[in-house]
């Protein structure tokens, strides 16, 4: 396999961690190992724990971060696990944690796994083939209208969400859908022209919305932003890279959460200098966004922003 994969917003996220020579660092979204590279890196004594539950990432990673160190371990499973993952190997505090989020390059790329639009392959989009027993294709062949009414609108915020499952009920009652460019003629008979003139793919929102059902993405990020915060040794620092408006809802209502208090801003009023009862600070008030030269070499970082949170 050869790497196509561009980390987006590599230097700034290293930048934000802020990694101490011996400190104990997490990269939760292991994939094509951009970002553990540069962390291991600037490791002597410390040491990097990264997290997957793609067997194909772990097997490309594992030699790449051999070649830097030895001071790394890959932990094989899904980064809401991440507290227990960390407690097998007796890790209970660390000094930073990255995740990279939405699906990686060469996931995207290869036309085996279901997750593009752009190649003709069985619906699957799982993102661990082993334990994971719901795909795309089961989605679109099983589930009720209802239900698929509600995930295009949820998870891909699709305007035209009835239109095109009532479309997905239509043609399953002839034959299964089976393939992502079946899967695509379907959409497009639900979308009007002026969609189907623009210049984004008409597909993008639906393969979203059953990608981000299949690995249950949005429950499993609320679950694993909040085991990091608790893991966070004081000075310790959480960054996010967001890809899509969805995970940036989740990211701004978990930091918002723990860092202001309705009581901190009645005693900011206050003429006497009252701490703050909250045990984190936001880095950049604002989400961080790649610059013109990466936004020219890579159109993947086009909607990235990156998020980070610090531990008092």
């Amino acid at each position: 396999m050869q790497e196509h994969h561009v980390s987006v917003l590599l230097n700034e996220a290293i930048d934000f961690l802020n990694v101490k020579k011996s400190g104990i660092y997490v990269d939760a979204t292991l994939g094509r190992a951009g970002h553990s590279k540069e962390i291991l890196k600037c490791l002597t004594t410390g040491k990097l724990f990264a997290i997957d539950q793609d067997e194909t990432a772990i097997n490309y990673s594992q030699p790449i971060l051999e070649k830097i160190s030895e001071n790394f371990k890959i932990l094989k499973g899904n980064f809401r696990d991440l507290e227990s993952l960390l407690a097998f190997q007796g890790v209970f505090e660390v000094d930073g944690i990255l995740f990279d989020l939405g699906v990686s390059s060469p996931q995207f790329d290869n036309k085996d796994r279901g997750f593009s639009y752009r190649f003709d392959s069985e619906l699957d989009m799982r993102m661990d083939q082993k334990s994971n027993q719901l795909t795309a294709k089961s989605i679109v062949n099983n589930w009720s209208l209802s239900d698929l009414i509600r995930i295009f609108r949820d998870f891909g915020e699709e305007t035209y969400a009835v239109k095109i499952a009532n479309r997905i009920i239509e043609a399953r009652a002839i034959k299964e859908i089976q393939t992502t460019f079946e899967l695509v003629e379907i959409i497009k008979s639900g979308l009007p022209q002026k969609v189907l003139k623009e210049k984004k793919h008409p597909a993008k929102k639906i393969f979203q919305a059953l990608r981000i059902c299949v690995n249950n993405e949005l429950e499993v990020l609320k679950d694993a932003l909040k085991s990091s915060l608790k893991l966070l040794k004081s000075g310790g620092t959480l960054v996010v890279i967001t890809f899509q408006s969805l995970e940036e809802k989740i990211v701004k209502e978990i930091f918002k959460g723990v860092t202001i208090f309705e009581e901190d801003k009645i005693l900011a009023k206050l003429p006497i200098n009252v701490p703050s009862k909250s045990l984190f600070e936001l880095v950049n008030k604002k989400p961080f966004k790649p610059r013109e030269l990466e936004l020219e070499n890579n159109r993947r970082a086009h909607s990235a922003k990156l998020w980070a949170i610090k531990k008092k």
